[in-house]
């Protein structure tokens, strides 16, 4: 990994390329993100940088959290990403990391929370058929139905699918393709579809895969 920003995804859209093709995108608000912390091999063990992203007022900080922003010298920021890149030399304390980082072509991997849907059954979290409406079946039709212990070994074999909490988990979506960087809005739009809700934090890091 040599390249990373944080961003908030804005939604989705489309543009065209220049053959006339539509091209689906997600947009994301990237940036700008100061350098807050570096960390090295000599005094941490490995190589790192700590982004920020969203500034906010020192109010809204406890004292150990506002410390870092002080001694790195820049802004309170809502948002803190650590990232394990391959060379950390090129980074400064208090530099900023803006868009322009990344290029149109470039394959990135993007890290988001998928939206969350509550306590769901099997049939919504893991698309499982409905019992047979026949007679003799029911009044539940949507339970889970068998759960294929018998006297031996008369227990629920563990990573069942069963009903539970839906999403608002952390997803990663990978090789997908930058296809045009807005330097003057601080935005990304990065062909197909990335997870999370309008408004969510999500990080883009270049692809492993590229």
């Amino acid at each position: 990994m040599n390249k990373a920003i944080i961003g908030k995804k804005l939604g989705m859209t489309q543009i065209f390329s220049p053959d006339g093709k539509v091209i689906p995108v997600t947009v994301v608000e990237a940036g700008p993100c100061p350098v807050v912390q570096i960390k090295t091999v000599e005094k941490d063990g490995y190589e790192a940088v700590k982004l920020g992203f969203g500034e906010v007022k020192e109010s809204a900080l406890n004292k150990p959290e506002a410390g870092q922003f002080k001694k790195a010298g820049v802004a309170p920021q809502k948002v803190l990403k650590e990232f394990r890149l391959d060379n950390v030399a090129s980074y400064e304390m208090g530099q900023t990391v803006t868009v322009d980082t990344f290029k149109v072509g470039d394959k990135v991997d993007v890290v988001g929370t998928s939206k969350g849907h509550g306590f769901s059954g099997v049939i919504k979290r893991w698309n499982q058929h409905k019992l047979m409406a026949s007679h003799g079946v029911g009044p539940v039709h949507r339970e889970v139905g068998s759960m294929g212990a018998n006297s031996s070994p008369s227990r629920v074999f563990k990573n069942k699918h069963m009903p539970g909490q839906f999403g608002n988990e952390r997803v990663t979506v990978q090789n997908l393709e930058i296809v045009k960087v807005d330097t003057a809005r601080n935005a990304l739009l990065i062909k197909g579809a990335i997870p999370g809700a309008v408004g969510g934090i999500v990080t883009v890091v270049d692809s492993v895969k590229a």
